[in-house]
Order: C-alpha cells, then structure tokens, then sequence
C-alpha cells in the first residue's frame, strides 16, 4: 500500500477549495483518505494555506510520499512556520 502526500478538492465550481490529505497512491483525487492533515484556498489573501508539519512528519517517516505540489507547498509552510512561532 503506497502513500501519498496530496490535494482533494472539495470546493464549487469556480470556487476552489483543497484538502491536504494522506492517501493511497491508487484511489481516485477525492476518494478515501487516510488522514486528512491541512486545507488549502488558493483565493484567500494572507495565509491560504495550513498544514500540520508533524503529521507530515509522521507520514513521510512511515514512507508516503509528497506529490510535487505537496513538496513545495511543504517547503513553503516550513520557512512560514519559524516566523509565526516566533510572533
């Protein structure tokens, strides 16, 4: 059973909304999760996006693997993180 790292959408038409959510590789873009770990709205100003860092941590130590958009998504919640620990 491989995992991956990846979007679901669930938004209307024209009005895009995303969960951040750990499935298996062969399940269809919204089926089944595992777990769902963040959410994502590409329209929202400010901070469209939260992830919890330590279920991606978790997940990827028990071998599932991000989608490209997941990792740079990751990476970009990761710089984020530090400077709003620190406010």
């Amino acid at each position: 059973m491989a995992l991956k790292i990846r979007l679901s959408r669930v938004g209307t038409k024209n009005e895009p909304h995303y969960r951040v959510v750990v499935a298996e590789e062969r399940s269809r873009r919204d089926g089944d999760a595992v777990e769902q770990i963040g959410s994502y709205n590409p329209r929202a100003k400010g901070n469209p996006m939260t992830i919890k860092l330590d279920r991606v941590d978790y997940w990827v130590s028990k071998g599932a693997k991000p989608s490209a958009t997941m990792h740079s998504m990751i990476k970009r919640a990761r710089r984020a993180a530090p400077a709003t620990a620190t406010a």
